[in-house]
């Protein structure tokens, strides 16, 4: 019990200073995080954590193979390989990308999200089998009453890396081959808080709505990248929220260009990369080069922990946003 109650309170989903919380239910945001508590292992800052602790207070974790539910469930695909950066690419600036963004206009700002994620799974036990969790494709619609729909989906082991979902208005709904791992509704919220908040398009304001997004520590880079992913948890950002975004990303320290890569789902981007060596991992958020929106980010270990099952070189989680 004492560890659930550590876990809980360093993932601190309903904090005491937030008058969101004060007799009412929980919003979508604080219930998602306790979610993650029951389903998720350990939450991202928890599962980086684990890594960097390594010897110690990582013994006995291990990762586990999340399956299919069913009788002829079919076991998780095999852990991906870290994106490569094409060979003689030449980097691009992110200020060059926050120009383009600014000038194409296309797109709108969205409440709501299509992602793909795939992470490891970490949880306490005994055992050497090393294993992953399934890939899983998330919608996240809200609708004018200020309620919201959520739709997860297991990705179908034979067609890696693909979308399992027809983003379908005004209910997303599963193809053939998905399968469904939850499906909520959540009552209207009219919260003028992040991330119910809309998205500002001031650097200055941006970094602020992040800042409070992330709540536990000062923005450095590792938790900009954390509060830019929880951000696109929530909205399709436009091209003037994607603009003022890579405009905030530019100033961010250690943040470095790195070439063109080919995501997970074969969209061209623009890699750039951050070596988080407090946490013995690299990180690779990845572009659109054209439109400046954030297509991919990527998690790789750069400091293996033999207690966890975990070499260097491993991907430890990647998020592939979609409009």
């Amino acid at each position: 019990m004492a560890d659930e109650l550590d876990l809980l309170r360093r993932a601190n989903p309903v904090p005491p200073g937030d008058g969101r919380f004060h007799d009412r239910p929980l919003d979508q945001h604080a219930e998602r995080r306790l979610n993650q508590l029951l389903h998720s292992g350990r939450p991202r800052r928890l599962r980086r954590w684990v890594l960097s602790v390594g010897t110690a207070a990582a013994a006995g974790v291990v990762a586990l193979t999340l399956l299919l539910s069913g009788p002829a469930a079919t076991p998780a695909v095999a852990a991906p390989r870290p994106l490569m950066i094409e060979s003689g690419s030449a980097p691009v600036p992110l200020d060059r990308i926050a120009e383009r963004a600014a000038a194409d206009g296309s797109l709108r700002l969205r409440q709501g999200t299509h992602v793909q994620t795939w992470s490891l799974a970490m949880t306490a036990g005994t055992g050497a089998r090393r294993a992953v969790t399934l890939p899983e494709e998330r919608v996240m619609r809200w609708h004018a009453d200020g309620s919201a729909t959520e739709l997860v989906v297991a990705t179908d082991p034979r067609h890696p890396g693909g979308p399992v979902i027809t983003d379908a208005d005004p209910v997303p709904r599963i193809v053939e081959d998905g399968h469904v791992l939850s499906r909520r509704t959540y009552p209207p919220s009219w919260s003028d808080a992040p991330p119910r908040a809309t998205p500002p398009h001031d650097i200055g304001r941006l970094r602020a709505y992040l800042d409070e997004l992330n709540r536990t520590e000062p923005l450095g880079t590792p938790e900009l990248l954390d509060a830019v992913s929880e951000l696109l948890g929530n909205w399709t950002l436009g091209s003037r929220e994607n603009a003022t975004l890579v405009r905030l990303l530019a100033e961010a320290k250690g943040l470095r260009p790195a070439g063109a890569v080919t995501d997970r789902l074969r969209r061209p981007g623009q890699a750039y990369v951050y070596d988080d060596t407090a946490h013995g991992l690299r990180r690779m958020l990845i572009l659109d080069p054209a439109t400046g929106a954030v297509l991919g980010l990527e998690d790789t270990v750069t400091r293996g922990a033999a207690e966890v099952g975990v070499r260097a070189g491993d991907v430890m989680s990647y998020s592939a946003w979609m409009r």
